[in-house]
């Protein structure tokens, strides 16, 4: 399996990653990996960068180049500054938003000045995320969609995103007010339908007529601008204006059922297994 490691040299040939040095290396789900300082790449983007060095303020753990200053950290952070591009005043919508990105989109759409909104799927994660300053939260599982978002968002979306897609996403659709920017991070509700994927609206005539902007993306595309990324971000978290939350399983032989976790909502914040 691809994956990321936030690792320790403990054995050096190479003068460039001397014994002790923190890196941030794409091996996979191993225990020990050798590495000529070069990342395999396993997607565009990725091939052929140098294992990035991790020397972060004091009070930032190494893991931290695992979530919010790493791959979660800017996928939140170019959702919303590029792709969302929201304004003071304005109401953004947030799915999946207890997860690794969301938990952490939430907190960035506030720093500009916008009612976030977010959903999730039980009442402890409700909670959570009005501690990490949501200014509304619905359990989807408990309240109808349709009638969450008349209650939360009266005024409408003007910012919406989008981690799950589907017939979800259709119905997000009908809120989104005249020049909305949709952020389409994922498609998690059809991921494992590869034969009965769910027929979904065109929503053409609100599109149009509404002047909606939806734009998929992925992190690579902004690897140019991850130092600008990451430097906003440590200063937010060295001001407590950004909080992370990492969900920790210990030991590599627990992989599996973290990753499947994962994916069925269990986690909290940023997934990562301790080695």
């Amino acid at each position: 399996m691809v994956g990321h490691q936030a690792a320790e040299v403990i054995e050096s040939k190479n003068a460039d990653y001397p014994v002790g040095t923190k890196v941030l290396c794409r091996h996979g789900w191993t225990s020990h990996s050798i590495s000529d300082g070069v990342n395999p790449g396993f997607a565009s983007g990725d091939v052929c960068s140098p294992l990035r060095k991790l020397d972060f303020p004091d009070g930032i753990p190494t893991s931290a180049a695992l979530g919010v200053l790493g791959l979660t950290g800017v996928t939140a952070y170019f959702g919303v500054i590029d792709v969302c591009r929201p304004k003071e005043g304005e109401t953004m919508f947030v799915n999946t938003a207890a997860g690794a990105v969301g938990s952490l989109v939430g907190q960035i759409a506030k720093l500009k000045g916008v009612k976030t909104i977010g959903c999730t799927s039980t009442d402890e994660k409700v909670v959570f995320l009005k501690e990490y300053g949501y200014d509304e939260v619905f359990n989807y599982k408990k309240e109808d969609l349709d009638a969450a978002l008349k209650r939360t968002a009266p005024n409408g979306i003007d910012c919406y995103f989008d981690n799950v897609g589907g017939m979800f996403s259709s119905t997000v659709m009908k809120f989104l007010n005249f020049g909305a920017r949709v952020a389409v991070c994922g498609y998690v509700s059809q991921y494992n339908r590869l034969k009965d994927k769910e027929k979904v609206p065109a929503h053409g005539d609100i599109l149009v007529f509404q002047s909606i902007t939806i734009k998929g993306f992925m992190f690579w595309e902004y690897r140019s601008q991850f130092p600008k990324a990451y430097d906003d971000m440590i200063k937010w978290l060295k001001e407590g204006k950004l909080k992370h939350k990492e969900w920790i399983t210990d030991g590599f032989e627990n992989m599996p059922k973290a990753f499947i976790g994962q994916l069925s909502g269990e986690n909290y914040g940023k997934p990562i297994v301790k080695a």
